[in-house]
């Protein structure tokens, strides 16, 4: 029996739902909702719209238990949709119809890309390029229209929404470990962290992303960051932030911990016993200092770890308290290198990217003991690495956070420059002895997997983007989302728990296998329907299933295997294959062979030599036919029963199979009809076919004799200019772009700050203050600077185009020619 724990129906609920009008609703299978309608006009446009906006949308939100969140587009609505997982059958969705329907209680000036609800299914988030907001489920609400109105409130709005701000929301995502706290990456290299909690105006915590030193930039793709993932819950990755920029490369921020966040009281006990061990009692003075630092962190971040023993023994959570070094802020370790063996070239462990195109995206896995990484690109290929080595805290020293604190002293807000040490970018080998790489503030090293292709059709206007997602029931599974469908990869290999579970095996390639595709033909010119929705399901009993959501609002339900799905398939390669063995095989048994082979056969019992003479009447020839009589009943008569039995019960069966190859006579019969009937047309089409090619090849013939099909093949020069201009092309003018727009945003804040500071201190102060007056004339030279590289970079980008341009035009002339 299969038990539903239906949120609609629980007392909690009702309580809740107060407000909501109480309706009859029925149960049907949740792709054909009324939702999930197939509409002619507005939703393709609009989801078409936004998905060259913003790329790939995720408009499906699912609460981990019974509901479903859509967000309609067209109709600027919530719809929130009860389910059932497993109902009637094991592997199917129902939902409950008609669907409740939230809306927001202000207009929404932004086009809406992503949802996402956090934890406890109080509130959801509604992230667009330019503007973010939430949205609270429960709570203050009212109805109007059949529609609950839920309050709504803007994030960040001084920095994200505002008129003048070029400032692009890149990533926003809950924080793992908190229901209140949610990390926002955007396009000004800033990561931020905001408490709905206590405010949605100011951040909590404000990090500045600096890869590099300040003219030291080899690319504008390396300052650009991309994507953002926080860690999962294994030892000091549930403090980290991870950070993919346009290049590929990838840095961590550790430790990053949101003010009142819960974490399970085991988990810190472990990382601080484990910085006594390793840190502490180093031979390295590096190590005993960053082991010093980490420790007075967590005591002053948590206090009870320092506590004596007795006063934490019934402890099972604990919570973080506000903290932050009053005289250091946090490196931005990376970036991350590959991990090179004894023999292997050191140069291997700091080359480039091995895709094509820029990094658009990124995942973090926890697998058992491995942290999965995940990149994907714009050219089709998703980077699968691992963590060889585990994170460790790292600060810089004499680099002092801005603190923002209230009447009392508590810390509410830090901000700090997160930069990056060139010094410590130390080779990482496998052979090296783990004190010379624990607790030293190297960055981990990262163990390539496999690069996987997905081959996905080549855009001419643009590159390809891919959102990743993990199976909540299966994390080996990762799902991949692209404009040419779903693909599931799944991992067979993961160094750290193969190794813990005393497999000896070499690695092994990731599985592709495509899920759900777009396209309309392999062939096809025509552009593939963009998606917009995903979600994966998956309850107590091991069943999984994705939901897709289309630019037209179908919805797709597809039912995911989870059970033998890593289990290698075991071929004996030395053992040759009978195939009369295996058709025997495979062949169902009618009648059984027991049946078959008769009856067996029964030695009659020993005789005595005058048993003939024995009359039939007399004792011995009664007890001798008695016997006789008992071993034929035994054998020839129940066998006889057991034929007639065997014969009557597969009867009916025999009928069945025997109707279904005389349909399947008539059905191949009518086939051969048909193509006999199509066999003319065929030949026709084929002689056509043929001539048309006899047509292309003169043709050919005569292009090959145009003086422009000989010309000269571009030199080394020339093809290594060609390559620097497609790598300004795809990646580096749009990150240009990107940093001048963020630059002059920056700038106009900054210069709109000065003006309100000066006139503040003007109305404070009479009279002239030298200081100030010192420090107004250091922000102008700042500013004058900050504009003369705008300047700079706009006449870069003005020299690329034209470039470009010559080139193309040159090129044309030479088709043309």
């Amino acid at each position: 029996m299969r038990f539903n724990f239906d949120i609609a129906e629980s007392t909690e609920d009702d309580s809740r739902r107060s407000l909501t009008p109480k309706e009859d609703f029925q149960w049907v299978p949740l792709q054909t909702h009324p939702v999930f309608t197939t509409t002619a006009d507005g939703g393709g446009t609009a989801a078409t719209a936004s998905a060259s906006a913003g790329g790939v949308r995720n408009l499906l939100a699912w609460d981990g238990a019974s509901r479903l969140y859509y967000w309609d587009s067209n109709q600027q609505c919530l719809h929130r949709i009860s389910i059932r997982l497993g109902e009637p059958d094991p592997t199917s969705v129902v939902a409950a119809s008609p669907s409740k329907v939230l809306r927001a209680d202000k207009e929404l000036n932004f086009v809406v890309n992503k949802i996402s609800i956090n934890r406890n299914g109080s509130a959801l988030l509604l992230a667009g390029l330019d503007d973010l907001c939430v949205m609270y489920l429960y709570g203050r609400s009212s109805t109007k229209e059949n529609a609950i109105v839920c309050r709504t409130v803007s994030i960040g709005s001084q920095v994200y929404s505002s008129d003048n701000s070029a400032i692009r929301i890149l990533q926003v995502s809950w924080h793992p470990y908190s229901d209140t706290h949610v990390g926002i990456l955007s396009s000004d290299s800033v990561f931020r962290l905001f408490d709905l909690s206590s405010g949605v105006v100011q951040p909590e915590q404000e990090y500045y992303l600096q890869p590099v030193e300040p003219g030291r930039s080899r690319n504008a793709a390396s300052i650009c960051p991309v994507d953002f993932s926080f860690g999962g819950d294994h030892l000091w990755d549930r403090f980290s932030v991870f950070v993919l920029f346009s290049d590929g490369s990838v840095y961590i921020l550790c430790p990053v911990v949101p003010f009142g966040s819960v974490y399970k009281w085991e988990s810190i006990l472990e990382i601080y016993s484990d910085a006594h061990t390793f840190g502490l009692k180093s031979a390295k003075s590096a190590a005993v200092n960053n082991s010093n630092m980490a420790i007075s962190w967590l005591e002053a971040t948590f206090p009870e770890v320092a506590q004596e023993a007795t006063d934490r023994e019934n402890l099972s959570t604990i919570k973080a308290h506000s903290h932050a070094l009053f005289d250091a802020s946090l490196a931005l370790q990376g970036p991350l290198r590959k991990v090179c063996h004894g023999g292997e070239d050191e140069d291997l462990a700091v080359r480039g990217a091995e895709c094509e195109g820029r990094a658009v995206s990124f995942l973090y896995n926890l697998v058992s003991k491995d942290s999965i990484l995940v990149t994907a690109w714009s050219g089709g290929q998703l980077q699968i690495d691992a963590l060889a080595d585990e994170i460790q805290p790292v600060w810089i020293t004499g680099s002092a956070p801005r603190l923002r604190v209230d009447s009392f002293d508590h810390i509410r807000g830090i901000a700090m420059i997160c930069e990056s040490i060139p010094a410590e970018h130390s080779i990482v080998k496998l052979d090296q002895p783990l004190d010379n790489t624990v607790w030293l503030g190297h960055p981990p090293p990262l163990l390539r997997l496999a690069i996987v292709d997905l081959a996905l059709p080549r855009k001419t206007e643009g590159s390809s983007l891919i959102t990743m997602f993990a199976d909540p029931l299966m994390p080996e599974r990762i799902y991949s989302l692209h404009e040419g469908g779903v693909d599931s990869i799944v991992l067979h290999f993961l160094p750290f728990t193969s190794q813990i579970n005393g497999k000896d095996e070499n690695i092994k390639t990731p599985s592709v296998h495509p899920v759900l595709s777009t396209c309309q033909g392999e062939t096809s010119s025509s552009s593939p329907s963009p998606l917009s929705g995903f979600a994966s399901l998956s309850d107590s009993f091991g069943y999984s299933w994705v939901v897709v959501v289309t630019s037209t609002q179908e919805c797709v339900v597809l039912e995911m295997k989870t059970w033998n799905l890593l289990l290698p398939i075991q071929i004996d390669k030395e053992k040759p294959i009978d195939m009369e063995q295996q058709k025997e095989k495979d062949t169902p048994d009618i009648i059984s062979k027991e049946l078959l082979s008769g009856p067996k056969s029964v030695l009659a019992p020993q005789a005595s030599p005058n048993l003939r003479s024995i009359s039939a009447d007399s004792i011995e020839g009664r007890s001798a036919l008695h016997q006789y009589f008992k071993l034929f009943h035994e054998n020839y008569v129940e066998y006889a029963h057991k034929v007639y039995f065997e014969l009557k019960h597969h009867g009916p069966q025999l009928k069945r199979i025997i109707d279904d190859q005389h349909a399947r006579l008539d059905e191949a019969q009518q086939k051969i009809s048909r193509v006999e009937a199509k066999q003319p047309m065929l030949d026709e089409r084929i002689d056509r076919a043929v001539q048309r090619h006899n047509s292309l090849e003169q043709r050919l013939q005569r292009l090959r004799r145009l003086p422009g099909a000989h010309k000269k093949p571009l030199s080394r020069a020339e093809r290594e200019f060609k390559s620097e201009l497609d790598q300004f092309t795809g990646v580096e003018l749009d990150a240009l772009r990107s940093s001048i727009d963020t630059l002059g945003a920056r700038l106009k804040r900054y210069t709109k700050s000065s003006k309100d500071n000066l006139t503040t201190q003007r109305r404070k102060i009479p009279g002239r203050n030298h200081v100030q007056d010192a420090q107004i004339s250091q922000l102008k030279l700042s500013l004058e600077k900050l504009s003369l590289l705008n300047s700079e970079s706009t006449k870069k980008v003005e020299l690329v185009e034209s470039a470009i341009k010559t080139v193309e035009s040159s090129r044309n002339k030479t088709i043309l020619s």
